[in-house]
Formats: C-alpha cells, structure tokens, sequence
C-alpha cells in the first residue's frame, strides 16, 4: 500500500513534464509557421480586384462563301486623251539699248487628241496631232516656227503574243502658207512661196506587219504601201522646180512602197517623257536616193502641273523637197495641260 502511494505521484510529476515539453514543441512549431508565413506574404503578388479568369481559345479561320447578285458594271475598252500646249514668247528693247537687240514676239501651240480601242484580239489606235507657231520680228513681219497636221488611224487584230497584222491610214500638211526667206545683204529679205495647205499633202495607206513587245514601243512594217502627193497650188511650181514629185500638169503622184515607223513614247525619268517617231519610205522601181527619212522627237520635262519645258526636233531627208538634209529644232517654256 505504500509503495502504491509513492509511484502514483512519481508517474503524476512524469506526465506532467511530458505534456509540458509536447506544449513547449507546439510553440515553437506555431512561431516558426507564422515566420514562413509573413515572409511568403511579402513575396506575394495580389491579384486585381473583381478578376474574371478567362479561357484563351486558339484562333481557326475558316473559308466561307457569301452569295453575292451581280453588279451593273461594264467594261470600258476605249482610252481616250487630250493634251494642249501653249508657249509665249516676248522680248522688246529701247531705240538706244547699247547692247542693240530686236523687238520681237512669239507663240506657239500644240494640240494632240489620242484615242485607243483594245478589246482582244482587235486593237484602234488614232491621234491627230495639231502643231502652229508663229513668230513677228520687228522689221521682217510675221513668220512661221512651227506648222503641221498629222493625222495617224490604225486598226490591228493580234496573231501572237507580239505580233500583229495591221492596217493604217495616215495624212500629213500643213495650215498656212510657207515661204523660204533669201537675206539680200543690206538689211532687206526675199520670200520664196513653196508651200501651203495640201501643197504638199500626202495620204498614206499601209498594210502589214506590226511587233509590239511592250507598251511604250511599236515597230510597223508596211510591205503593201501605197502614198498619194498632193500639191494643189500650180503656183509652187515657180519656186520649187522639183514640185515635190508632181507632174507640174497634175495635182496628185501615186507611189507604191515599203514603209517602216517605228515608235518610242515613254517616260524616261520622273516628270520627263520622251516621244520619237520615225518613218523610212521606200518607193518600189524608183532610184534609190528618193528613199525618204523622217525623225520627229519631243521632250518635255514637268515643271508642276501646267508648267513645261519641251524641246521638239525634225530631220528629214527627202530629196522631193531639198538636195540636202533638213532639220528643225525648238525650245519652249510654256504651259501644258493633259487630261484626263
């Protein structure tokens, strides 16, 4: 009975330093939970407030057909254009200006219509080209600088990717009278009257091939050619002895020929185009020094959109009309309009 006495405290004083030592633990292991949680809570990133989460779905396109009713549109295959120029000139001195000069005024006009009809395999291309100047000097009157009426149809149904077959129908004069002017050597002028309208006049129809490779190059070969010159003034005759070719007892010469044009129109820089035309005429059965050259060439350079410079040029050789090779050259600043 006493040593039950003595055990029972003994185990009482045991138990109780076991559940103070299992208290103790627990302490601890609640300190060092909430020291892991406030250094996880300063690393912690919030999210915003009210944030939805969504779920982000890869895009598929798919190809779908919408039923449509035809719209009312057509096809236009004509092209049409039209370009005007004008250039002014003038210049006027004092009767005592030391470094002497001549009164003088000067105008010059260019008219061009160009229209185009390309519905495969048939193709219509015509221009009619319309050039005047005039220039008056004080003390020699008025004279011409520039006059010609050019009038170019031709109508082509294609054969393969660059070639064409062709007809054409082509007629060149001029407006008004022209004379050759003879200096006498004392300040004075004779006029020598050579031409005028239809005076000469040519009318020419040419069938063939045609090479186009590109839009801004065009070679015809006439092998069928036929040419009519007019000269309808009896009076030329005096003047110009050859009568361009005319029996002085007609009015008209038919010739037969191989004509060659080729043609060059396209924008070689920004804002400057450069046309060239130029045209051999062969007459069958005749010498061969009546083979006929003719270049004509324009360059113009934009200024801004009325404003140009344009230099024009022609050579001809043409034994008809002079022994010797004929040129003409003009320089202009002046304005020119296209539309559209």
């Amino acid at each position: 009975m006493f040593k039950t006495r003595l055990v029972l405290p003994f185990l009482a004083l045991i138990a109780l330093g076991i559940n103070a030592k299992a208290q103790q633990t627990d302490s601890l292991k609640r300190d060092t939970v909430k020291i892991d949680t406030a250094k996880i809570n300063k690393l912690r990133i919030d999210s915003r407030k009210n944030a939805i989460p969504t779920r982000v779905r890869p895009v598929q396109l798919q190809r779908s057909q919408i039923p449509m009713t035809m719209l009312d549109y057509k096809v236009n295959y004509w092209k049409k254009s039209i370009t005007f120029g004008l250039n002014f000139n003038q210049s006027s001195f004092t009767s005592n200006y030391a470094a002497g000069g001549v009164n003088a005024v000067a105008l010059g006009s260019n008219f061009i219509y160009h229209t185009e009809y390309n519905k495969a395999p048939f193709s219509y291309v015509s221009e009619l080209n319309l050039q005047y100047g005039i220039s008056k000097n004080k003390g020699q009157g008025k004279r011409k600088t520039n006059d010609r009426i050019y009038f170019d149809n031709k109508i082509a149904s294609q054969l393969s990717k660059h070639w064409y077959i062709f007809g054409s129908l082509t007629f060149e004069s001029q407006f008004d009278k022209g004379y050759n002017y003879i200096d006498n050597g004392n300040g004075t002028f004779t006029s020598q009257y050579i031409s005028n309208f239809m005076s000469p006049g040519y009318l020419t129809e040419a069938l063939g091939f045609e090479y186009k490779p590109t839009g801004y190059f065009d070679l015809r070969l006439g092998t069928g050619t036929a040419r009519q010159t007019f000269v309808l003034d009896h009076a030329i005759h005096k003047e110009q002895q050859d009568n361009y070719g005319v029996d002085t007892l007609k009015t008209v010469k038919n010739d037969l020929a191989f004509q060659m044009v080729a043609l060059f129109d396209k924008d070689i820089m920004k804002n400057v185009h450069l046309n060239t035309r130029y045209a051999l005429f062969i007459p069958y059965g005749q010498d061969l020094k009546f083979i006929t050259h003719r270049v004509d060439m324009v360059l113009s350079a934009r200024v801004n959109r009325l404003i140009n410079v344009s230099l024009n040029g022609t050579l001809l050789y043409d034994k008809h009309t002079s022994k010797d090779a004929q040129a003409t050259e003009g320089l202009a600043l002046g304005m020119l309009y296209k539309f559209p």
